[in-house]
């Protein structure tokens, strides 16, 4: 409604018909496109119901700018204690004073003079009214709150929620209870119930988590990287047949192929794991998540609203950053950006993979749930500091409509794992390849350009070197892990490609348990990738950027500290 008042060409989409025909419910097409002055198209997602017809309209509305027809959502009553019609008198006055300002600031004067009368500060800074109008306003909004005994936020819900009922009135024929809404209810008594719903969800998790890492994702990366090694090795035989010098072998063999095989070995855990995740989404389940975290977020100062950028930061925390433009309070948008670095992202996974594989082989699912679950606990540790220092106040309020379980859908669940099997192998091949080059050629070199014997004498050891004292309290002290942790701020999938390529394959005779426990935590809680520093620079500006770029560090250090410190009682 309020984009219709903006004046911006739409469609509108009418998801999930296929439940309401099934269940003897229909919409009148036709009458709410004559209400609201859009074009309306019924469609099934699942079932790629509609969706040509859907691009068809949306493409002829963008092509010819086609406005909605209607903008005013109010309704007349001479009842003068009615809280719409106190409302509706109040808007049509508000329009009426600042039409001027409205049109000379570019803005639609509908929807400028809902917010005036919603007293938004940014559309008041864009009017810039004078201190009469202003005060004009003000006594409006005053007389419509005494008549309509609402105030300004609750008159406005009311008045579109009062619209959107007379509308359903007029177009839409109920269905009856459907047997997805019954067996949902049965289910979620369970599933979102008091006692059950936490630990449900830590269960199903848990579940999660082991099959991924303990039996089918870790026995598909183990055949993955068996076949990738076979190829490297045929590689390096046929480049030696051939003559190659010795340098190319060791860039092509030690520097390459190595840095982007370690990484490519762990798509297989990733797959799985999103293949779970993208059921779990489908189901519906995932929405019953963000309905049973808004009571413990509200506890930190959040609503359950920013439980849905969080999750999604469990994929990558470029998207989940954006995501937070959605959230209608600054406050919480600030604060849950500051929380997203904390979820653990997919790209950190090789990184899990490649230390549990070699240092806790057996307990691979158990260490990547209590990784997981870490990051969540600092980073609810850090709300609850946020919330009584840099943001303090009350969450909003948090209203979402839980949609009926479903079974998931081949063709979404087979969308979701190219896409991140896509984006996995792009990034492996781009920045992961010319990281892997880089790396290569300063662990092979001297500052005179002359190939070393041992890496320890190259120019990455001097440079590195410089960092080292500082991890060594965290047994850390290798310059090689320094390198490694500082390539891992380009992508975190390049920490593995460097060990790789560093180490020759053979950390694990080099590195202690302890040592890898610590460097599990640090990658864990350390900054994140350049693109998400950039992505908060944008959403906040430079100085949040940096502030998150040494907190997250200062966290990261602490925490494996601690680890250490554990680790040698």
């Amino acid at each position: 409604m309020q984009l219709m008042e903006l004046g911006i060409p739409m469609v509108l989409a009418l998801n999930m018909m296929d439940e309401v025909r099934a269940n003897g419910g229909s919409v009148r097409i036709n009458e709410l496109e004559e209400i609201l002055g859009i074009p309306v198209v019924p469609i099934s997602a699942a079932k790629n119901e509609g969706i040509d017809e859907l691009i068809d309209h949306a493409v002829h509305v963008a092509r010819y700018r086609e406005a909605p027809g209607r903008i005013d959502f109010c309704t007349d009553n001479q009842s003068p204690k009615d809280p719409v019609g106190a409302l509706h008198r109040c808007i049509h006055a508000a329009v009426h004073l600042i039409e001027p300002y409205a049109k000379k600031a570019g803005l639609p004067v509908r929807f400028a003079a809902t917010k005036i009368v919603e007293k938004d500060s940014l559309i008041e800074k864009r009017l810039a009214l004078p201190e009469g109008e202003k005060k004009v306003l003000d006594g409006l909004v005053h007389v419509m709150e005494k008549d309509g005994g609402l105030d300004r936020e609750a008159a406005l819900a009311n008045m579109r929620f009062n619209f959107i009922e007379k509308l359903c009135e007029k177009t839409v024929v109920k269905p009856a209870e459907s047997r997805e809404h019954k067996r949902s209810v049965a289910i979620d008594r369970i599933l979102t119930g008091k006692y059950t719903a936490i630990p449900c969800f830590v269960g199903i998790m848990a579940i999660v988590f082991v099959m991924t890492f303990n039996y089918l994702g870790a026995w598909l990366s183990d055949g993955m990287t068996m076949v990738v090694n076979w190829v490297i090795a045929l590689i390096g035989r046929g480049l030696e047949v051939a003559g190659v010098s010795s340098v190319l072998q060791s860039l092509v063999v030690d520097g390459i192929l190595s840095g982007i095989g370690s990484v490519i070995g762990f798509l297989p855990t990733i797959v799985t794991l999103f293949f779970f995740l993208s059921i779990l989404e489908d189901t519906g389940y995932m929405a019953r998540v963000a309905f049973v975290m808004d009571k413990l977020l509200r506890k930190i100062g959040l609503s359950g609203r920013s439980f849905v950028p969080m999750l999604i930061g469990f994929g990558c925390s470029v998207p989940a950053i954006m995501a937070t433009r959605t959230l209608s309070s600054e406050r919480d948008r600030k604060m849950t950006i500051l929380l997203t670095p904390f979820m653990s992202c997919t790209a950190k996974l090789p990184i899990y993979s490649f230390f549990v594989s070699a240092f806790f082989p057996k307990k691979g699912g158990f260490i990547m749930a209590g990784l997981y679950l870490l990051g969540i606990l600092v980073g609810v540790l850090a709300a609850f500091l946020y919330n009584r220092t840099l943001f303090k106040g009350d969450p909003v309020p948090f209203v979402m409509e839980l949609p009926n379980y479903r079974l998931p859908g081949a063709r979404n669940v087979g969308q979701l794992l190219w896409e991140k099997a896509k984006d996995f192998l792009q990034r492996a091949f781009s920045i992961i390849l010319l990281a892997s080059m880089i790396i290569w050629f300063l662990q092979s070199f001297d500052l005179h350009l002359n190939l070393v014997k041992d890496s320890a004498d190259s120019i990455l050891a001097m440079v590195a070197g410089v960092l080292a004292p500082i991890f060594k309290p965290i047994g850390l002290g290798d310059w090689r892990i320094c390198t490694a942790l500082i390539s891992g701020f380009m992508a975190k999938e390049s920490v593995v490609s460097t060990l790789e390529v560093l180490f020759s394959g053979n950390i694990a005779s080099v590195l202690t348990p302890l040592a890898a426990a610590s460097l599990l935590v640090f990658s864990l809680l350390y900054t994140p990738c350049v693109a998400a520093i950039a992505s908060i620079k944008r959403e906040m500006g430079s100085k949040w950027a940096v502030g998150v770029v040494v907190w997250q560090c200062v966290i990261a250090w602490v925490a494996a500290l601690i680890v250490h410190l554990i680790g040698m009682i």
